[in-house]
């Protein structure tokens, strides 16, 4: 009963931030949120044995997988029109934010190869960024094979350390099949990352939004959820052609 119990109140949960994200015109995320709390709500109504609560959840998943839909043939039909784009404007101080939220609708199984785009990979903390940004693609549910990366050389503070840093991720990739591509470009400027099943992600700040933690031991220094961001804008198109070939 207790078990049960947690998966609802987790399905409500997830219900809820999708119809939040409906509301907002943010469909491709809520689409996302639709279908992992209809899949927590399914298991519910698997075991459920009164009768009025089949009912009552049968109605609930009836809406759900209805608005669902809509949105999916929405959310098509922009993309086929090459119409797609969606900003996220992210406040100052805002949190909810980590890679896995931010990128987690467009990382599929499609998805195989990756172009980061961002002349600042280059401190350790900005580093650390980009690693965390591969484990996030390494996860899954995305199958990727090649990351490209172009950026900028630290060539005053450490050319050095962004190098090994650099080959050290690059080594550990190699352990998951990812194959790691760096390039250098002193004129690089613009921030953009696209993913070979058509999605491009353009943020204002690159992959460096994120506050200094006020310590190695306070909140949000592990968890990005919980990190504070510098105030930024989220640019996401669909186009078939975004990636190079």
């Amino acid at each position: 009963m207790a078990a049960l119990l947690g998966v609802e109140n987790a399905a409500s949960g997830v219900l809820r931030r999708a119809v939040e994200l409906d509301s907002k015109g943010r469909y491709q995320e809520s689409l996302v949120c639709y279908q992992e709390g209809i899949e927590l709500l399914l298991q519910v109504l698997k075991a459920t044995q009164e009768d009025a609560k089949k009912v009552h959840y049968r109605k609930k998943l009836s809406d759900y997988m209805d608005r669902a839909e809509q949105i999916k043939h929405h959310v098509l039909k922009e993309k086929e029109e090459g119409k797609y784009h969606k900003q996220i404007k992210i406040l100052e101080n805002a949190t909810g934010y980590s890679y896995e939220n931010l990128f987690k609708p467009y990382v599929n199984e499609m998805l195989t190869e990756v172009w980061v785009e961002d002349p600042y990979i280059r401190y350790v903390h900005q580093l650390y960024n980009f690693l965390r940004f591969c484990e996030m693609l390494v996860k899954g549910p995305s199958k990727v094979k090649r990351i490209n990366l172009l950026t900028s050389m630290d060539e005053e503070n450490g050319k050095a350390l962004q190098t090994s840093c650099l080959q050290e991720i690059q080594n550990s990739l190699q352990d998951y099949g990812v194959t790691l591509d760096v390039a250098f470009s002193s004129s690089i400027h613009d921030r953009e990352i696209r993913f070979n099943n058509g999605w491009m992600i353009k943020i204002g700040r690159g992959l460096d939004y994120f506050k200094k933690p006020q310590g190695r031991f306070s909140i949000g220094y592990c968890d990005f959820d919980l990190r504070p961001c510098h105030e930024t804008s989220v640019d996401i198109f669909h186009n078939n052609h975004t990636w190079k070939t």
